[in-house]
């Protein structure tokens, strides 16, 4: 067996081989010896087979296993020539060329590693930022409306209609075509006008009423409602209005602090404002970091720490672009990509770059959460995926089982690795220049 091993640089490496038939042919006596002490052949013992029986029985599957192990051969010689470890290799390695003769088989084995990262001094490439400053101002509105969503409702006692933002007290009665629906009616309904809580026009044909006042509003329920009894189908609701009411006014003082700051023993305005002022930093932060800061230290990252890159892994990205960009195409479009090559190479050569960019990303941010210690394992994943359908109003457990079964697990890792890795980065300036 000749072979001829070399790197071809950081990221990939190259084996050509050339394997004689007569080490395939020896590969075949020895997978037929191993198979006839197991092999049940009707006619013969356990152990007895003769190997022309065997060699009879399994013909051509014997031949592809031999070339197999051969295939094996090669590729553990030619790490150890590379001194290339298993556990460094990505992927599985290809073969790029196989041409099979009478005599011999000459292949070629490409193989990808992962690259080596040179960190050295990569927290001084975080740039330097101003921390976002928040207002008094900024503090006393958002107490102000916090103060107003406690504020108990009173009732007006002047005499007027209804207006957008009260909300009003009453009882409906629905029906379609002269019956009543199941759901359509209530007692004492409270309903602030605006809010676009009913259907269209229910809540617009509401302005202008008084209190003892009844009504009968005209409204269709839209096409795509959740009841097929009800979709598309005209409606009529008789609405009696007992209350109209509004938000009372709600004084900001320790007794109001006490109510948003259950269980702090020092609730009071101070500390109402200290945590209120928190977190509005935090929220502008959050949002400098995602809309600004993470993007741009990605970015700088990818500029300045430069390596090789396993071409397999690029190509894969290339792939994926394409077959995103062939799922907005037209029929004719890809039916002239498949006819020319050309014109298909050309397309790929167009998502290179960005792709280049995207697998160097990657590399960087798992050699970042190596060097941190950050990890994401699935329990976390399966917690925010939790979170995000709750808060959304859809079943968690669908929601993760979706995500789940599309694959979308490991990219949804990868980002709050990603996430964790770059907040952690720029945090760590903010404590530095403190």
């Amino acid at each position: 067996m000749e072979i001829i091993s070399k790197k071809i640089d950081g990221a990939n490496a190259e084996i050509k081989a050339v394997i004689s038939q007569d080490e395939v042919n020896a590969n075949v006596e020895k997978i037929a010896k191993q198979l006839s002490k197991t092999a049940n052949i009707q006619g013969f013992r356990k152990g007895k087979v003769p190997l022309a029986i065997i060699k009879k029985q399994y013909g051509q599957k014997l031949v592809e296993d031999a070339e197999a192990e051969a295939l094996r051969e090669v590729l553990n010689k030619g790490l150890d020539e590379l001194n290339i470890e298993n556990s460094s290799l990505i992927g599985e390695p290809t073969i790029s060329e196989f041409n099979k003769s009478e005599d011999k088989i000459e292949v070629t084995v490409k193989v990808a590693m992962r690259p080596e990262i040179a960190l050295d001094g990569y927290e001084d490439l975080v740039p330097d930022f101003e921390k976002p400053e928040v207002t008094d101002e900024e503090v006393n509105e958002r107490i102000a409306e916090l103060a107003k969503n406690v504020a108990p409702m009173v009732d007006v006692e002047e005499d007027r209609g209804l207006e957008n933002g009260d909300t009003a007290v009453f009882d409906f009665e629905g029906s379609v075509d002269g019956e009543l629906f199941e759901g359509g009616s209530a007692k004492d309904f409270s309903l602030e006008i605006g809010s676009g809580q009913f259907i269209p026009g229910f809540e617009e044909q509401m302005v202008g009423m008084k209190k003892g006042e009844e009504k009968v509003l005209k409204v269709t329920f839209p096409e795509n409602y959740g009841s097929d009894k009800l979709a598309g189908k005209d409606a009529e609701f008789k609405v009696n209005l007992h209350k109209i009411q509004k938000k009372g006014e709600a004084e900001v003082n320790d007794e109001l602090a006490k109510k948003l700051l259950p269980g702090d023993e020092n609730a009071s305005v101070e500390e109402l404002k200290k945590q209120v002022k928190l977190q509005i930093e935090n929220e502008k932060l959050a949002k400098l970091y995602n809309e600004k800061l993470k993007p741009e230290l990605l970015e700088i990252f990818v500029e300045k720490l430069t390596f090789d890159l396993p071409e397999f892994v690029v190509e894969q990205e290339i792939d994926m672009a394409v077959n995103k960009k062939a799922s907005t195409m037209k029929e004719e479009e890809i039916n002239e990509l498949r006819e020319n090559k050309e014109k298909l190479e050309e397309l790929r050569e167009s998502f290179r770059e960005e792709a280049q960019k995207s697998v160097r990303a990657t590399f960087i941010i798992d050699a970042l959460a190596q060097a941190q210690g950050v990890k994401v394992d699935e329990n976390e994943v399966m917690q925010t995926i939790y979170f995000e359908a709750m808060q959304t109003g859809q079943d968690p457990q669908k929601a993760y089982e979706y995500y789940k079964d599309a694959g979308y697990l490991p990219a949804i890792q990868m980002s709050m690795v990603e996430d964790r890795v770059l907040s952690g980065l720029l945090n760590a300036k903010i404590e530095k220049e403190a």
